[in-house]
Formats: structure tokens, sequence, C-alpha cells
């Protein structure tokens, strides 16, 4: 299950209180100060990983407090420091602060890091606070508590090609066909509720990333239907699918509402490369399928029913990345 949004609060730790102290040694009936000062407290840090897909760990766990730094001792013994708390994030996660809606990290690669929430500052023993005039200072430095924020982590997959339709327009079927990817199916609108990734092999080397996005409705660059939440994870994509159901009475309509989505969104969606697939041409014979120009736009007829015309769309869609590569 792909969670693409969460909110949590994190905090680091506090510092460690400074510790007032004098020596007390043999014959020494008056030792100076010897307190040691806290520790820090440890910071919550988010680190990309590659491996994770979904931010479904932070649905159930909204609260984190990194640990806290140890009291200063005698003997001018310092506290140790509190440890960090290292929270792993999907490559392509995008942290905000809650309360003014700012980017603080754009987490968009494996090993990505970025410390959201420091710890505090350990107090001086009274050891620090000896001067001249003052040479057994009976006072010491309380921690600071550590910095603490409510934020927003939002995902956006990292995709090579994103498959941009209508619902029902068969972009899971598809992906199906051409990946070992099983996202769910069906022949009602909305089958597809969240993102699902697959991997398209083609010949030895070449493959890459397809994701399967939730259907397109008119208004989704309002809000509309999945909207924002199926917009912004094609915001990453390189290459863009217009797959069309060429069985649809208004086809031509169609093209025009999920381009002008894409450029009411706007993020670059509209200038991104992309080819147009007229999908369920089986449902037509060969002299009967439609045969639509779309202002000069690459178009492949195919069925991912059948997988008619497949081979050609994924060898489109190599050379396509391998252009961008270079």
């Amino acid at each position: 299950m792909l969670i693409d949004s969460a909110r949590i609060e994190v905090r680091g730790g506090d510092g460690g209180n400074g510790c007032v102290s004098f020596r007390r040694e043999k014959f020494v009936p008056r030792g100076g100060p010897n307190g040691g000062d806290g520790g820090h407290g440890g910071s919550v840090v988010f680190e990309a990983a590659r491996g994770l897909s979904s931010l479904l760990d932070f649905r159930y766990r909204r609260h984190y407090k990194a640990e806290k730094g140890r009291n200063g001792s005698g003997a001018n013994r310092r506290g140790r420091d509190g440890e960090d708390i290292v929270l792993l994030v999907p490559p392509g996660t995008i942290v905000k602060d809650h309360e003014s809606g700012d980017v603080m990290a754009d987490l968009d690669e494996d090993g990505a890091r970025i410390v959201i929430a420091k710890g505090g500052r350990g107090g001086r023993g009274n050891a620090r606070f000896a001067t001249s005039v003052e040479q057994a200072p009976r006072h010491a430095e309380g921690g600071r508590p550590g910095a603490e924020i409510t934020v927003d982590l939002e995902l956006k997959l990292l995709a090579d090609v994103g498959l941009v339709g209508l619902p029902s327009a068969g972009k899971s079927t598809l992906l199906s066909r051409v990946s070992a990817a099983r996202p769910r199916i069906g022949d009602f609108p909305f089958t597809t509720l969240s993102p699902v990734l697959g991997i398209v092999g083609h010949g030895s080397a070449d493959s890459f990333v397809m994701a399967d996005l939730p259907g397109l409705i008119e208004g989704a660059h309002e809000g509309k239907g999945l909207g924002h939440r199926f917009l912004r994870h094609i915001e990453r994509t390189r290459v863009l699918v217009i797959l069309l159901d060429s069985s649809s009475e208004t086809l031509v309509e169609d093209y025009r509402t999920l381009l002008g989505e894409l450029e009411s969104y706007g993020q670059g969606l509209s200038e991104k490369p992309r080819i147009v697939a007229l999908n369920k041409t089986d449902l037509f014979p060969d002299e009967a399928a439609p045969r639509v120009a779309f202002g000069g736009e690459e178009v492949h007829r195919i069925s991912g029913m059948t997988g008619v015309g497949l081979d050609g769309l994924t060898h489109a869609l190599v050379a396509m990345l391998a252009e961008l590569e270079e």
C-alpha cells in the first residue's frame, strides 16, 4: 500500500545539565570547582534510503524525540551526548514546515539527509564559571531544550515514465503487460487509487521504471478526483505516455482535457516529452480503428489486452529516455 503523505511531530533531545561540584582531596580543604558540562541532545535526521517506497510507517507513529544528553558530573566529567534519531524515507520525499508551508528539504536521491530538529546544547558546569573574582562558583548552567517542529512529508515518486489517462483508459492493464507489477484491474473508474511502479525490461540492458497513476479527470488541477495527489507524482517523471481509449466517442476532447489539466497544474508538466498511445485497438477491425493525428505527437496504436503494439511502444520509450540521458 502506497502512503504518499504524512504529518509528524519531531523534537531534538534536551541538553544535559551542567554539574556543581568541588574537588575533595585529602589535605585540600577548599578544592576548586570541577563540575563537568552536560552532553548535547541528539538530533532528528531524515535520510532517503533506496528500497523504501512508502511513508506508511509514519501513519502509525506520529511523535519522535531524540535522546536527551546526560548531565555532567564531578572531576570535570562531561555528560554523554544523546543519540540521534535517523528517520528513513523513500527517495523523492519532500519535507515541509507545517506552520509556514516552506520546503525544508527535497530528498531526491539515495543517501540525501537533513537535520530537521537539532538537539539542545548541554549546560556548562561550575568549573566554567570560575574567575579570579569568583573562584568557587556554586552555580551551573541548565541544558537547552531541543528544537521542536511539526513537519509534513510528501512523496513524489521517482519514475522514468508516467502513464497519464482518464479513468478506465487501461493504464493498469498496460503496466501489467509490460512489467511484473500487478496493479488492481477492473472495468470501472478509479480502480487505481494509489500509484504503482513497475520495471519494464527491454533487451538485456535497457530497462526503466513506469508508474501507473490514478485516472485524471477534468478539474484535477483544482483538486477534483484524486487531483493534486495524482499530479504531484508526475512532476519527477522524465517522459509521459498519454494513454487514450480509442473506443471513446470524444477521443480528441479526451486528449485536450488531459493536456489542459497538465498545463493548468504547471510545474512544467505540459512541457515534458510525451508519446500518445491509442489503447484498446483490439476492439476494432484494422480498417475501422481510429487514426487520429494529435498535432504532430508520436502516436502508437496498442492493445494492453492482446499485447499488440507494446514492443514498439517500449522501444520508442527506451529511445526517448536514451536521448534525454545524452
